[in-house]
């Protein structure tokens, strides 16, 4: 078996288990038997437990990244992008919810992760919500006061929090899409500077009927 399978291997079984079990209630004879390798093989890959949760995080938050910025790349209306990264975020729970348990829950009931691992895959993904801002703000549709550090983390817990609640609950009352837009619309009517170019036709209104005013 190639070294790329079986680190593929191991880090795929490792989601399944830290997923069904908790982080901490996870043991690398588990992770290996789903693995199905030997228990001493996932040492010849990572260091510890600990070891597979930071490299779970950094390999999938990759390909978050990545599959994030090439849908965005598909448009260039700054409040399109919003919706986009909005949907692509909360899409997760929908195409990996094991994984968007660890992400969710397990990585942040581990104080050594919380403490002491520098999270520059988070900034990075964090940094996309920015320069969208920054670009609305550079084509005149964003509020120039708007600061875009404070709105990428407010935005990213707004959808964070949705994504909490869906890992945690058996049901949704309405589906990702709908969610993607409620909550890009939210922020978006409040850092406005002008209205947005929609990206589908609107029909437009007919004139209101004028009334004839009577002369006193």
């Amino acid at each position: 078996m190639k070294v790329a399978d079986k680190h593929g291997r191991i880090i795929q079984a490792a989601i399944k288990v830290f997923a069904r079990n908790g982080f901490f209630n996870s043991r690398i004879a588990e992770i290996a038997k789903e693995a199905n390798v030997a228990d001493g093989t996932i040492y010849l890959y990572f260091n510890n437990k600990y070891d597979i949760l930071i490299t779970i995080f950094e390999e999938e938050m990759g390909k978050i990244i990545a599959s994030v910025k090439q849908e965005l790349s598909k448009t260039d209306n700054p409040c399109e992008k919003l919706e986009i990264f909005a949907l692509q975020h909360l899409s997760l729970v929908e195409k990996n919810k094991d994984l968007a348990e660890i992400i969710q829950v397990e990585l942040r009931q581990s104080s050594k992760f919380m403490k002491e691992y520098r999270n520059r895959k988070f900034a990075e993904y964090l940094q996309i919500i920015s320069n969208i801002v920054k670009e609305g703000q550079k084509k005149g549709l964003f509020r120039k006061d708007v600061m875009p550090g404070i709105f990428k983390r407010a935005y990213f817990g707004a959808l964070d929090e949705m994504s909490r609640f869906w890992v945690l609950s058996s049901k949704k009352k309405y589906g990702v899409k709908t969610a993607a837009r409620q909550i890009s619309h939210f922020f978006l009517n409040g850092i406005l500077e002008a209205p947005c170019p929609s990206p589908q036709k609107t029909k437009k209104k007919k004139p209101a009927k004028k009334t004839k005013s009577t002369k006193k």
